[in-house]
């Protein structure tokens, strides 16, 4: 064994024993709530709870309501929360002492730098002062027309693989994922990437989008982050991962961390190079007022990093972010924005394509609407694809469609971008519940005691199917719900306090997202741009081995589509959709 491997598994054998003596230290501070029994000496239930556990933790929560002890690493207990009051007393009435875990934080420094999702206490506020102004509505009412010309793209794509009424099966994740990754820098950083033209590859959007699923792979591996971190110096922490990420550890784990860093090296050379261009172009700009656009003609000045830049050089001293702290924010935005909006996407293609009957009824509501712009003159006569010219709605047109603003909010609702998210307390506090569970002895209670670094896990998943809330169809994807009562998501006076309707796929508190109006802007300006032409249905023609292709839904990090076996591998992200045009 070499030099090298020697070093390497002596700080590996270093960070196991560090978490083995600090959870071993937990254990005289055990939880008085129920919960399922251990499934594993090390990894507790860790596996069935957080890797492909769509199934199995809404199971949990309904077997033990909204507060369920569950066993984590090396015998340590978490506690499983999805009740409305406890979760609104986490995430707003006691933020302070529930905080992003160490793991979260340490994983997401190394791969983002100081953006939001890495930062806590007076720098996290902050930053977030400067960054929620950026995305009002107004701001995105002056982004639609930037973005609304890739869904257009993305039309033109999808229709010159159909011919007459044949119906043709296409994989729709990639052309999705590219889609949303030519929005969100334009959106974002106002970068024409052209990752719709497959011919004009490069390095950096290829990164961003591999870095989702790069994560999800490595996951399990975010509670040895803090460890290592305190333990050893910047100098050798960098020594250690060359020596552990070359070829000598030929393992699949190995291999996941070896990609894993080379996109994040690709992400930050290229972010910077982004970076220094957009603050060079601004500078510029704001040296000759009556210029309307950079020199390079790649911003107007109207993207979520142009309007950032000119809101941080405007405020005062104490207040304004350092480049780092704007660099952190910018690779933050494009990661979330890219994940969440092609995940949706990709889940609300999917659910219309298994509901033709509500693919009809929105596709009505979309072109009566289109329709109506026509006939207004809101008509762009640049694309010789179309005899009519694209229809842009407005922004407010967009936006106020109640039928889409219900199938897109029934999307978020049932299969959150984010399912689970993890806190770790600061001292010792109760959790009082809206409902009461059993505790370990199965008496009722009302409120759960937590001891200081107690890991919490709280199940937007298990919130947003809560039958509790939503009723006994809370499972069930409806969009209808949003339509037929004022009170969705409200069931005798109780509801959950997320930013977005009365759902937490968005949270709550100075942590919840502060992107998803343009989340949701994106999304319905997609589907309003393809539901009028393309009709999507499940996949229904067996394969040359006689299969017909099964689309299957894990839930790791992220919800990612896959094709079960034996037509699928059931692990490679793909959604096949039958597409054909809509018969006029």
């Amino acid at each position: 064994m070499s030099f090298a491997q020697l070093i390497g598994y002596g700080v590996l054998t270093l960070v196991v024993w560090k978490l083995v003596q600090r959870w071993a230290s937990r254990k005289v501070n055990e939880l008085n709530v129920a919960g399922p029994e251990k499934e594993n000496w090390w990894k507790g239930n860790i596996e069935s709870m957080f890797v492909d556990s769509f199934e199995r933790s809404l199971k949990v929560a309904a077997d033990y309501g909204g507060a369920v002890k569950i066993p984590v690493f090396f015998g340590g207990e978490s506690l499983y929360v999805s009740d409305p009051r406890a979760l609104h007393h986490i995430l707003v009435k006691e933020q302070h002492i529930f905080e992003e875990n160490e793991g979260f934080l340490s994983s997401n420094k190394l791969v983002f730098g100081e953006g939001l999702i890495s930062t806590l206490g007076e720098q996290h506020r902050k930053q977030r002062k400067m960054l929620n102004p950026v995305f009002s509505t107004s701001n995105m009412r002056e982004l639609l027309p930037t973005i609304q010309p890739i869904s257009h793209q993305l039309k033109s794509i999808l229709r010159s693989n159909l011919y007459a009424h044949n119906s043709v099966e296409l994989d729709m994740l990639p052309w999705l994922s590219r889609s949303s990754l030519d929005c969100v820098c334009e959106g974002v950083l106002g970068y024409h990437s052209a990752a719709l033209d497959t011919g004009n590859e490069n390095e950096y959007t290829e990164a961003l989008r591999m870095l989702g699923p790069s994560i999800s792979k490595t996951m399990l591996f975010r509670p040895f982050v803090p460890t290592f971190v305190r333990s050893v110096s910047f100098y050798w922490r960098k020594k250690i991962v060359d020596w552990l990420t070359i070829s000598w550890l030929p393992t699949q784990t190995m291999r996941n961390f070896r990609e894993l860093r080379r996109i994040v090296e690709i992400m930050d050379s290229a972010s910077r190079n982004i970076f220094q261009e957009k603050k060079d172009a601004l500078e510029i700009l704001s040296s000759v007022p009556s210029q309307s656009h950079d020199i390079s003609g790649e911003t107007k000045g109207k993207d979520i990093m142009s309007i950032m830049l000119k809101a941080n050089a405007s405020s005062s001293e104490g207040d304004r972010l350092s480049d780092a702290e704007l660099l952190g924010q910018m690779n933050v935005m494009i990661f979330a924005g890219l994940e969440t909006t092609t995940a949706a996407v990709a889940r609300a293609l999917y659910m219309l394509a298994k509901h033709p009957d509500v693919q009809a009824q929105l596709r009505a509501e979309i072109s009566d609407a289109t329709a109506a712009a026509y006939q207004a003159g809101e008509v762009d006569h640049s694309h010789a694809d179309d005899q009519r010219g694209p229809v842009r709605l407005s922004y407010d047109a967009l936006m106020n469609l109640p039928f889409l603003d219900a199938v897109v909010r029934e999307t978020f609702r049932l299969y959150p971008s984010l399912p689970v998210l993890g806190r770790s307390t600061t001292e010792a506090t109760s959790v009082p519940l809206q409902f009461p569970v059993r505790s370990a002895s199965g008496e009722e209670i009302n409120a759960i005691p937590v001891a200081k670094h107690q890991l919490v896990f709280l199940s937007v998943l298990a919130a947003n199917h809560s039958q509790a809330v939503w009723g006994e169809d809370a499972s069930e994807w409806k969009p209808e719900r949003w339509l037929n009562s004022t009170q969705a998501g409200v069931k005798d006076g109780v509801r959950y306090t997320g930013v977005y309707s009365s759902m937490m796929t968005f949270i709550t508190g100075n942590r919840s997202c502060i992107g998803f109006k343009f989340a949701e802007m994106e999304i319905k300006d997609v589907l309003a741009t393809l539901l009028p032409d393309i009709h999507f249905a499940l996949p229904s023609e067996p394969d040359e081995n006689g299969h017909v292709k099964e689309i299957y839904w894990k839930m790791t990090a992220f919800h990612t589509p896959v094709v079960k076996a034996p037509a699928g591998d059931g692990d490679t992200p793909h959604l096949p959709l039958s597409l054909r045009l809509v018969r006029g």
